[in-house]
């Protein structure tokens, strides 16, 4: 079992890492050629890989999860190289282990930043420098894990079960300023973008203790659900384990002025800024992208055909409502939701 120890590797902050994206058939691809478009137009110093990666056809998957031909060629034209892999622990019925499965077939010995596909890049994120070696991921979250329930044992009992699984220290991970059995003082995070060093081995310790954790949780467990969560129950174990944690102010720039997570295109709309609307307009109006982008129908209507423009007239984006439900019931009640 691991101990909460930092890697080998040299420490020092670096600006040369590679970027891995998962792609396959249906929305995702869609998603990655914006992504790839945006950091070819908004990054002219990232000198790393980006990695498309694509979960292969087996029997873990009843549908061929493979990109069309047309949009591999793209991703190729924007810089992407494709990456397939295969599920060996998860597929169609957790297709969110397919990040943590894309991780385990990238190069050994490299930096890497996994991001989200539905990711937009708003500037040079070349230019971000960190320790790899010291890992950490999205603290933009809520706390969706673990659900309080009637007779569960609390927050810190949850946890500290899982650390214990794996013989981690625990106390550490604690943020001392939030208080006792509140959400926040536990580590836990949106698995939106994660940095690391060796992603292979890193990908591997995720894998396995999701397994584990899927297949035989503690007993402090049994009235939590696992999905859609397990990979961000896992996530902050396999993070402590090397040495990492909290993202300091050098990350700052993920989540704010050099990546946007937008989840869903009416959301974008809907709550980012202007900043946001202006960089998707700007990467999504060369010929060869938008040719690719118009035969997603929910890219189509909102980047071209300006339902988007309509979602955000719904809003007032300096007095949002307090929770992205709210948000979504209104797109939907006028009818202008689409995914």
């Amino acid at each position: 079992m691991a101990k909460s120890t930092k890697s080998n590797a040299q420490s020092a902050k670096s600006s040369d890492f590679d970027i891995v994206v998962v792609g396959q058939g249906g929305r995702l691809q869609y998603e990655a050629v914006l992504l790839a478009a945006s950091l070819r137009a908004n990054a002219p110093s990232f000198t790393g890989t980006l990695y498309i990666a694509e979960p292969q056809h087996t029997d873990r998957w009843h549908k061929d999860p493979r990109m069309q031909g047309d949009i591999k060629t793209a991703l190729h034209d924007l810089g992407a190289q494709i990456l397939p892999f295969e599920n060996k622990a998860f597929g169609e019925d957790y297709p969110y282990g397919n990040k943590i499965e894309a991780l385990c077939a990238l190069p050994e010995g490299r930096n890497f930043l996994f991001l989200d596909t539905d990711t937009l890049i708003l500037g040079d994120i070349g230019k971000l420098s960190c320790d790899f070696t010291a890992p950490a991921a999205s603290m933009r979250r809520t706390g969706t894990w673990p659900e309080e329930e009637l007779y569960w044992p609390g927050y810190a009992a949850t946890w500290k079960s899982l650390y214990d699984k794996f013989d981690l220290e625990f106390e550490s991970t604690l943020d001392l300023d939030q208080p006792d059995e509140y959400w926040e003082r536990y580590l836990y995070f949106n698995a939106g973008w994660i940095t690391g060093h060796d992603a292979p081995t890193f990908g591997a310790r995720w894998r396995d203790w999701a397994v584990q954790v899927r297949d035989d949780r503690p007993e402090e467990l049994v009235l939590q659900s696992f999905d859609p969560w397990l990979d961000q129950v896992t996530l902050p174990l396999v993070i402590h384990s090397f040495g990492g944690g909290r993202p300091g102010a050098e990350l700052d720039g993920l989540d704010g002025d050099l990546t946007c997570h937008y989840r869903m295109l009416p959301l974008l709309y809907a709550r980012e800024s202007d900043a946001v609307v202006d960089a998707l307009t700007a990467v999504t109006s060369p010929n060869k992208v938008k040719k690719i982008l118009k035969q997603y129908d929910p890219f189509k209507r909102m980047i071209y055909q300006d339902r988007g423009l309509k979602v955000r007239a719904l809003f007032d984006q300096h007095d949002l409502p307090p929770r992205e439900r709210q948000i979504r019931n209104t797109i939907k009640r006028e009818g202008f939701w689409m995914r």
